[in-house]
């Protein structure tokens, strides 16, 4: 039987041109890590409420037993493995559909947080041994970014399911303007960092425990 493992991307937002975690699905899919497990890749937009309903239907459709979002993170040098996502959208600037909620729960009456599921901190020491720049983040930030992990992690709860999951962010391409001096990441290595992430994920059933401040 085929297992599935489901990597998320974004379409561009903010008036760039490119999203490195919409660039980073085309090598990716297809991909096959390991005998009997194979990749897909779905591109969601950058739109409050939207993103979640293309996600359902990736759910629904491929049923996967692992799921990694990916997001653009313009200000960070790193590939940063999420922890923790929060119930709540709190836009600093409007979604592409000129959306902006401000305070507003992911879902209302839902928990205050979910904590990824996926091994972060053996990732983190993956990548790195690969000389690849990656970090623990404690905050996927209230953009659309956190509301597709939210709103995964809620719903892969709510099913119970044992599907295990969580949210990257990816630094800019070099060609991005928005990148600044020194915070760019090359597609290749992002590419690379995210395959280890997965297989990483694959053949680690308990996370490492590394001290927290070590990974900062």
């Amino acid at each position: 039987m085929t297992e599935r493992v489901l990597i998320t991307g974004f379409e561009p937002f903010d008036g760039e041109y490119v999203n490195p975690s919409l660039e980073v699905l085309k090598p990716l899919s297809g991909w096959r890590p390991r005998g009997g497990v194979h990749v897909h890749t779905l591109k969601l937009p950058c739109v409050f409420g939207d993103a979640l309903s293309v996600l359902d239907e990736g759910l629904h459709q491929l049923k996967p037993m692992l799921v990694l979002g990916l997001g653009q993170a313009a200000s960070r040098s790193e590939i940063s493995v999420e922890r923790i996502a929060i119930n709540v959208d709190d836009a600093r600037i409007p979604d592409n559909a000129g959306r902006q909620p401000i305070d507003q729960a992911v879902v209302p009456g839902g928990p205050a947080a979910y904590f990824s599921t996926l091994p972060i901190k053996a990732i983190v020491t993956a990548l790195r041994e690969a000389g690849i720049p990656a970090g623990v983040s404690q905050t996927a930030g209230t953009f659309v970014c956190n509301h597709v992990f939210y709103g995964l992690m809620h719903r892969l709860a709510a099913q119970h399911s044992t599907a295990r999951a969580g949210f990257l962010h990816l630094p800019c391409l070099p060609e991005q303007t928005s990148a600044g001096q020194g915070r760019a990441m090359g597609l290749e290595t992002m590419v690379r960092g995210l395959r280890l992430a997965v297989e990483t994920a694959l053949s680690t059933a308990t996370d490492l425990r590394v001290p927290g401040g070590a990974l900062e």
